[in-house]
């Protein structure tokens, strides 16, 4: 009687363990998969942090983020319909042990303030991460030892079918968020935030350019910006009373390049509508819009709208792109973090309206001459629907969840169609045996 009592606490045990680890690992990867750039940026700073950055090639940290987000979600698939349930036990086990080190080794040395394991949903400490790290080890060791007491969800005829879509799902759904834009918007500066939050306080901030010559780089301001003799390598926003780092609508700052003024204001309370061209590095943008641009530009002054390149590239990069694409628009400068929390696409474009931001484009999809037809506030393509986190998330769970119905409802027909035939055959069977008795006598 003990024993069966046992047996049924750890049958409850481990299937309360699988629940933690599968519903932990689906989470993790949807969330990285609807911001595949996020993701990027994050391995660039892990990658950064160990001191190995100039050993990637500039394509590998996306296909790195794209894959890693891809097996998260898939491992918390397997785990949650016991697919491969001794491999997928192993395989958690392994990916956690390596990434509980790392995370150890963040929360000691803090090179990043945040590990990004849930993306920009959820934002964990190192330490919080560490500790999360060490109990889903502990889950994941407890599972594998005791991997036959989870039940399959799906036979093992139709696990492989599950399996394949998943990858394609995983693959397909990254894909489509990097070619448009994250179905959902976790960033402060999402479609309907308000940016007149971002000059709302009275803390100063400072850009500061990072700047190389001869291998030594130094940080120069606005007002002491050197010559063309030294290449610009990165710029940051800092509050002069506590010169931290900073990050999010709150730290919004926009100079203007021409005259070093703060125009943060002029853009962001301007009641009409206000084009931003978002490009945090003028000298990796994509310039195959060139003639959209021009469009949009001629559009804007046409109407009435400002039309602005915000970027963090110094003088060089502009004077660059503006020889390549023949911009008449005005560039400013914003600190690189913001630029790539504003729009996950280089560049992007922002439309605001009263300082709320309307819509955002990628590179991929900016309005063209055949759009620009009408005023803003006549062209309904230019103020998408507002949707909730909650029916965006109801969204792709549908879209992963009613093919695989389809394909649970499959099995289940399959399963009885063999139990019939089954059924049906026996009788045969019996009568052919008693008619070879018959035969015999």
């Amino acid at each position: 009687m003990k024993r069966r009592i046992r047996n049924k606490i750890v049958w409850a045990v481990v299937n309360v363990l699988r629940l933690l680890l599968s519903v932990t690992f689906i989470l993790s990867g949807t969330v990285k998969l609807i911001d595949p750039k996020g993701t990027e940026y994050k391995i660039q700073e892990y990658v950064a942090a160990l001191g190995i950055a100039n050993t990637l090639f500039a394509s590998i940290p996306l296909l790195l983020a794209v894959l890693f987000s891809a097996c998260e979600f898939v491992m918390g698939i397997y785990m949650l319909f016991g697919i491969q349930r001794r491999l997928t036990s192993t395989a958690m086990i392994m990916f956690l042990a390596v990434m509980t080190t790392l995370t150890l080794y963040l929360a000691i040395v803090n090179p990043i303030a945040d590990c990004g394991c849930f993306g920009d949903a959820i934002k964990l400490t190192n330490w919080q991460t560490f500790g999360k790290n060490v109990v889903l080890l502990a889950a994941a060791v407890m599972v594998l030892r005791y991997y036959r007491l989870m039940k399959r969800a799906m036979t093992k005829r139709h696990q492989w079918t599950v399996s394949i879509y998943t990858w394609t799902f995983a693959f397909v759904f990254a894909s489509i968020n990097l070619y448009y834009l994250p179905i959902v918007d976790f960033r402060p500066y999402h479609i309907g935030a308000d940016l007149k939050k971002a000059i709302a306080s009275d803390v100063q901030y400072v850009t500061t350019f990072i700047l190389e010559k001869d291998g030594v780089q130094k940080e120069f301001t606005l007002e002491d910006y050197p010559d063309s003799t030294w290449t610009f390598i990165d710029s940051k926003t800092v509050t002069q009373n506590e010169a931290e780092e900073s990050s999010g609508i709150e730290t919004l700052q926009i100079l203007s390049v021409e005259t070093g003024e703060d125009v943060t204001q002029q853009v962001v309370l301007d009641s009409g509508y206000v084009f931003l061209l978002v490009a945090p590095y003028l000298e990796k943008a994509d310039d195959s819009m060139m003639e959209r641009l021009i469009s949009l530009h001629d559009y804007c002054a046409e109407n009435g709208y400002q039309f602005i390149c915000l970027t963090s590239s110094g003088e060089d990069g502009i004077a660059r792109w503006v020889e390549l694409t023949g911009a008449e628009y005005p560039f400013c400068y914003t600190d690189a973090e913001v630029l790539k929390t504003m729009v996950r696409s280089n560049p992007g474009l922002l439309l605001l309206h009263n300082g709320i931001v309307e819509n955002k484009w990628p590179q991929t999809t900016i309005p063209g001459e055949e759009e620009l037809t009408a005023p803003v506030q006549e062209l309904p393509a230019f103020h998408p629907a507002k949707r909730s986190i909650h029916q965006k998330a109801l969204r792709i769970f549908l879209w992963y969840v009613l093919p695989l119905l389809f394909f649970a409802v499959a099995d289940n027909l399959w399963i009885m169609w063999k139990l019939r035939n089954l059924h049906n055959i026996k009788p045969i069977k019996k009568q052919i045996t008693n008619e070879k008795k018959d035969c015999c006598r």
